[in-house]
């Protein structure tokens, strides 16, 4: 899938690198989707009526929990600009008969809604995506009523370690140019960076905390559907097919030998509220 003209070069990038990855994206190694997702709305004010945006709402985690918290009175919308993503979520939320959510294709970045039209915006693993992040909180902050919330969860430090590692000197071996060429999640991965965020966006006092996780994985192989099924999937497709089957071949051997089936999933959740009226 290519993202069309009308993204710029940052989001046409994470358009195509997810819009390829929604082929693993559901995988059960990535169920963290789903339970960071709900986490994030978890911690919102939701009453039963409310209204939800979702940006860069991937597979819909997120969206979809709103749209149980709120209830059949509220309505949810879900923007992402990958299509075959915006499909999962859709299809998930006809499986679980919600009628109150919708899903759009389009730029999360610049969605053309009306000011203060939501109770609450969320986004997840999505802000470090944006050329300017900043410009990307207050384009989220406008749609946020009085008395409403923004909510922006990030990933920590030390994602998916130790395969990370592993993963990016195994790109190093089979192409080195790639190494570390498109790995925009690192670019946030501390409370103090998630702050300094809403504080250049013109955001103040939210509340910022760091929440260290692991995940397991049913063996070290099934680290290869996290690769196709996340970011890494970028690096993965500017490869040639022999040097995929390489890079598969060197990682995983990597994986089993040291047995690895944990991973850190640290993450930092952010979420400040507008005064109301």
């Amino acid at each position: 899938m290519q993202a069309g003209p009308q993204y710029g070069d940052h989001l046409r990038r994470a358009a195509d690198t997810y819009g390829a990855a929604a082929d693993h994206y559901t995988r059960d190694a990535l169920s963290f989707w789903d339970r960071f997702g709900s986490a994030t709305v978890s911690r919102l004010p939701l009453a039963p009526g409310a209204s939800v945006l979702d940006l860069c709402c991937g597979a819909g985690a997120a969206a979809i929990s709103a749209a149980h918290a709120v209830g059949p009175a509220g309505r949810v919308l879900g923007i992402d600009a990958a299509a075959p993503m915006v499909e999962l979520a859709r299809a998930e939320a006809a499986r679980q008969g919600l009628a109150n959510i919708e899903f759009r294709r389009g730029d999360a970045t610049s969605t053309g809604l009306t000011d203060s039209s939501f109770d609450a915006v969320v986004c997840v693993f999505g802000v470090f995506f944006a050329s300017d992040m900043a410009a990307f909180m207050r384009e989220m902050w406008r749609l946020v009523r009085p008395g409403g919330v923004l909510a922006v969860t990030t990933w920590g430090t030390g994602l998916f370690e130790p395969a990370n590692g592993h993963f990016w000197r195994c790109v190093g071996q089979v192409e080195p140019s790639l190494v570390r060429a498109f790995n925009p999640w690192d670019e946030i991965t501390t409370p103090a960076a998630l702050a300094d965020l809403f504080s250049h966006a013109g955001i103040s006092d939210p509340a910022v905390e760091a929440a260290g996780g692991q995940h397991q994985l049913e063996h070290p192989d099934s680290f290869w559907d996290i690769v196709l099924g996340s970011g890494y999937r970028a690096t993965v497709n500017a490869l040639s097919p022999a040097q995929g089957d390489r890079l598969r071949t060197r990682l995983l051997a990597e994986l089993r030998s040291r047995e690895i089936t944990v991973v850190r999933t640290d993450v930092v959740y952010g979420i400040a509220s507008r005064p109301g009226p």
